[in-house]
């Protein structure tokens, strides 16, 4: 009976001692499982800086590098005086009121006559409306972005600046062009298979 005293009595302080340790053991797995956690949060971090690594630079160097736009890129508008009727619904549609439409009425055929037309660029905001409800096409968006100027007055352009063709930045030989749409290059890439 002694015997299985005693033999409880052990038990109990090596239960004792093991309970005492369980605070240190809890912090060790703790501290085991942080450094795992920490181990992952960087081998995810490495990860992602590998990936970006692979990428193709985004800079380009722009007076020897142009972007291609997009098929629906908003630049300067394009003017054609022969098809305008001077119905100034462009000047309707407009949020800044911007196109200017002079006309006189011609009272032998009783039709509007076009004066002048002419838009400033320095307060366009680029949307659209006009091109989109012009009833006789004679508007229309080109892919020209380089607009800046010294004075903002150079940027009111007539009709005589807005019929200027823009100059296309693919049939430039002087500069080098970036495609930026995969629509654009899986084209290209066709095109040099043909």
């Amino acid at each position: 009976m002694a015997c299985l005293k005693q033999e409880k009595e052990t038990n109990i302080k090596i239960f004792i001692d093991i309970y005492d340790m369980f605070p240190m053991v809890t912090r060790v797995m703790d501290y085991g499982q942080q450094t795992v956690r920490v181990a992952r949060y960087i081998g995810q971090s490495f990860m992602i800086t590998l990936s970006h690594a692979n990428r193709l630079p985004v800079t380009i160097q722009y007076p020897y590098e142009k972007l291609i736009t997009s098929e629906r890129f908003r630049g300067r508008i394009h003017f054609e005086f022969d098809k305008c009727i001077a119905c100034e619904v462009c000047v309707r549609v407009c949020p800044m009121d911007l196109p200017v439409v002079d006309w006189e009425l011609e009272t032998n055929i009783r039709k509007k006559r076009l004066l002048n037309y002419s838009i400033d660029f320095g307060i366009c905001i680029f949307c659209g409306n006009c091109v989109e409800y012009c009833p006789t096409n004679c508007l229309s968006m080109t892919e020209e972005y380089e607009l800046s100027t010294y004075d903002r007055h150079e940027l009111n352009y007539n009709q005589i600046a807005l019929g200027r063709l823009p100059m296309s930045v693919i049939d430039d030989y002087t500069i080098r062009t970036i495609l930026n749409s995969p629509k654009i290059k899986k084209k290209k890439i066709s095109k040099s298979f043909d």
